[in-house]
């Protein structure tokens, strides 16, 4: 059995909030000179990195279905002058790339994950697998606008944040695999965001043999 302890939660749920409207309600979490040239998924996943104090020493993996839907759909927009900023903020890392960046903040593991409907189940597997004495766990996606009519963007905009150890003081969660039926579910990035977001407990049996309990303390 695998188990690790969960200390901190850090939740982004803008709703509607268009682009502009997140970077002005989450200005005063960035420096000014990064702000403009932040995705909306950025200043979402910036702002729930920001709590975790990240040192460098950290493992932390990220798990986004689409990642920059909206910039991507800039990017494409901007032909046949394509834009080299619209370019490097649309690749599948960016969100904590410029985090990171805004911050001046380096690590020594970083693990960014992508997929469909099992990325949920995806992400938590690596993260409690990872020898580190603390693994962040952090994801979310940007609301697309004309990708969504094509299947390859997201109809919601989140981020979210936690951290793993083996300490349990103090703990608000924990999380553990163990074994379990052979036949597994799939568990996405969104489901796995409600949970958090709603503090509801979770057991799934994610894959062949491996089942997941996520208990709240």
């Amino acid at each position: 059995m695998t188990e690790r302890f969960v200390h901190q939660l850090e939740i982004e749920d803008p709703g509607a909030e268009t682009p502009a409207e997140t970077r002005e309600r989450l200005r005063e979490h960035f420096p000014r000179g990064s702000l403009r040239r932040m995705t909306q998924l950025g200043l979402l996943v910036g702002r729930v990195l920001e709590p975790m104090k990240l040192q460098g020493d950290e493992a932390v993996v990220y798990a986004s279905a689409y990642g920059e839907s909206r910039t991507l759909e800039e990017y494409l927009a901007s032909f046949p002058t394509p834009s080299p900023t619209l370019f490097q903020t649309s690749i599948h890392p960016s969100a904590v790339q410029q985090a990171l960046i805004a911050r001046q903040r380096g690590l020594r593991q970083f693990y960014p994950l992508t997929g469909g409907r099992l990325l949920g189940s995806h992400a938590l597997q690596t993260a409690l697998q990872i020898q580190a004495s603390r693994t962040v766990l952090c994801g979310g996606e940007e609301r697309g606008s004309w990708l969504l009519g094509h299947g390859v963007a997201s109809e919601v905009s989140f981020a979210f944040a936690f951290d793993l150890s083996s300490d349990p003081a103090r703990a608000i969660a924990r999380i553990r695999l163990e074994p379990g039926p052979d036949a597994g579910s799939a568990l996405s990035l969104p489901e796995l965001f409600y949970h958090l977001r709603d503090r509801l407990a979770l057991r799934r049996v994610i894959a062949p043999g491996l089942n997941l309990a996520l208990e709240w303390l």
